[in-house]
């Protein structure tokens, strides 16, 4: 086995052991104790981290601005809790619990997945024609129109189904888990999360990401060289607005009703396409460390910004300033450019296994050196 061989078998090895150990930990969070606030702050985590890193395949990978990402989570987050309303309706579970639930999650989840790439494949064959300015304004428009068309789409307001109305808001959602199922069911979104995001990198890391980044770095020569760039392009946005959709299954079961408030470019919460191109850009764009790590850490601000009691115990001048949240991230984002110009991260994967060789090399480095020493 060569050297290269073996990293990539160590790699893999250490992160599928880590990776269990955090799904075993999720599964026992009912039993060591975890709070239903703290859990629906890791619920709200994982659909951020997977939307935040599929959002970079585009902007960070393909070179291509989206600003209707939120869009395909809507169609997603949508298209979750309808299927899992018609399954509940045709009596084929009652309760939250059971094989026969958690095989219709499986199926809501990749239904969501399916819609939502399905949508993006519609959006993006025309679309991925413009460049630039052009193709934002458009993936701008589809972020309107897609809430907009959700509204007025009698199956998908107030009851759903055959008892809904036009609404902006569904009030049936067959999918929403409450209080003490969140902490039950938190091994499902922690789960979601991991295989999005390893499936995402293996995505980036073979020949279809070698395919993407050679047309963001020069999409003439990659044409020259044989590169289909029309079909990359539209497979990159299909595959981000997939693991989009599944972020939004993941809103679906943290949330008891929807309302397309959530997924409108101007809503006032974080939860909007702008605020999750500022997640990619201060991560770094073409690193889906940073993007993980970027919507943590801004969630988390947002979070203790709206919530924390030391905003209070600033000079009343400041506390004036972060009553206006996307003020305070506009201005980060700024640090970061002039610093940073390519985000924290840059292209920078972090590696486990690698930083963990890493250490125990050097000790070991050391440790020759000093037997060297003492015997001369």
């Amino acid at each position: 086995m060569t050297k290269l061989n073996e990293k990539k078998t160590g790699g893999y090895l250490l992160n599928t052991i880590v990776s269990a150990a955090v799904i075993a930990l999720s599964v026992m969070a009912p039993q060591l104790g975890a709070s239903v606030k703290g859990v629906t702050i890791l619920w709200q985590l994982c659909y951020f981290i997977i939307l935040s890193c599929s959002l970079n395949l585009v902007i960070g990978f393909l070179g291509q601005l989206s600003l209707g990402h939120c869009g395909f989570m809507g169609v997603g987050a949508y298209a979750a809790a309808l299927i899992s309303l018609a399954f509940q309706r045709a009596g084929f579970y009652s309760d939250k619990a059971g094989a026969a639930f958690l095989l219709v999650v499986l199926i809501c989840v990749l239904a969501a997945g399916a819609c939502a790439a399905l949508v993006g494949l519609l959006v993006g064959i025309p679309a991925l024609r413009m460049k630039g300015d052009y193709l934002a304004i458009i993936t701008l428009g589809f972020g309107l129109i897609i809430v907009n068309i959700i509204n007025n789409l009698p199956f998908c307001g107030m009851n759903g189904l055959s008892q809904g109305s036009a609404a902006p808001a569904l009030y049936a959602n067959g999918l929403g888990f409450v209080s003490k199922q969140l902490v039950a069911y938190l091994w499902m979104p922690v789960t979601l999360t991991i295989i999005s995001v390893a499936a995402m990198y293996m995505f980036v890391r073979s020949k279809y990401g070698r395919a993407i980044t050679a047309i963001r770095d020069n999409e003439i020569a990659a044409a020259a060289s044989g590169i289909d760039v029309s079909h990359f392009k539209v497979l990159t946005f299909v595959v981000g607005a997939f693991f989009a959709g599944i972020a939004g299954a993941i809103f679906a079961m943290c949330s008891s009703t929807l309302s397309t408030a959530s997924f409108n470019f101007t809503s006032s919460s974080i939860l909007n396409s702008t605020f999750i191109v500022v997640m990619v850009v201060i991560g770094g764009m073409g690193s889906l460390t940073g993007s993980s790590v970027a919507a943590v850490l801004l969630y988390l601000l947002n979070y203790t910004i709206k919530n924390g009691k030391w905003v209070d115990a600033l000079p009343v001048f400041m506390q004036q300033a972060f009553a206006y949240p996307m003020l305070v991230y506009s201005i980060v984002m700024v640090i970061v450019i002039i610093f940073r110009p390519h985000g924290i991260f840059g292209t920078y994967e972090f590696s486990l296994y690698g930083t963990l060789r890493g250490i125990f090399t050097k000790k070991s480095s050391k440790l020759t050196a000093k037997k060297a020493t003492e015997n001369e």
